[in-house]
């Protein structure tokens, strides 16, 4: 029988999804035995067997789940001479369905590469949420950012803004179902607001200690 998203295409044109994993050889002491497509909706949830290798010499067979969602890019707009950074204010569900009081998070622009560059798709996601065009963008740092389940590997940019960047206060692609919402914050107020939980999304912390400890704002 034919199965969506391995030998016939899913809903996205995808086939071969079991085969993701089946050739890893970086590690001696990993052997990975089978690959099991459990679901390819929007994304892809695979169980792999694997055998591991342990520090006595003796191998135990394992099973993971891993989440693909694809890879990602971030980035952090900041003002310097106005000390200033640029975020967006959008729904979340899964926040809210885990306990944030609204769902509605304080965030850096991001988004998922697709087919794209990280360089090129973060610069497409800070147009289309901020409404801001940039240029050159400076790396940061390569971060797994939950690496016990999901398989993301979320590359972090930041970039200056000036207020002639601006083109508006809010942002988002409508055929997509996003209303954002753009927020202008100053970097003592953003840096205030992860102490209080204001700022609770972790990419977004991670580029504002940035910003303060090594970033455009270091002392």
């Amino acid at each position: 029988m034919s199965v969506p998203g391995i030998d016939v295409p899913d809903s996205r044109g995808r086939t071969g999804l079991d085969q993701v994993g089946r050739d890893l050889t970086g590690n001696p002491d990993v052997v990975v035995r089978d690959v099991e497509l459990l679901a390819s909706g929007w994304h892809v949830l695979r169980r792999t067997t694997l055998e591991r290798r342990r520090p006595d010499g003796t191998w135990t067979t394992e099973q993971r789940e891993t989440y693909d969602r694809g890879n990602g890019a971030t980035l952090l707009l900041y003002d310097v001479a106005r000390r200033t950074v640029l975020l967006s204010r959008q729904f979340r569900f899964p926040a809210y369905v885990n306990g944030h009081p609204d769902g509605m998070l304080l965030e850096a622009a991001a988004g998922l590469l697709d087919d794209e560059s990280p360089e090129d798709a973060v610069r497409r996601e800070v147009e289309e949420e901020l409404g801001v065009t940039v240029g050159a963008v400076e790396h940061v740092f390569d971060v797994w950012m939950s690496p016990g389940s999901v398989t993301e590997r979320l590359h972090f940019f930041a970039a200056p803004y000036s207020p002639a960047d601006r083109t508006g206060d809010r942002g988002g692609v409508a055929d997509e179902g996003e209303d954002i919402e753009i927020v202008e914050l100053d970097i003592d107020e953003a840096l205030d607001m992860i102490d209080d939980g204001r700022i609770a999304d972790a990419k977004t912390i991670m580029l504002l200690q940035w910003a303060a400890l090594r970033g455009p704002f270091r002392s």
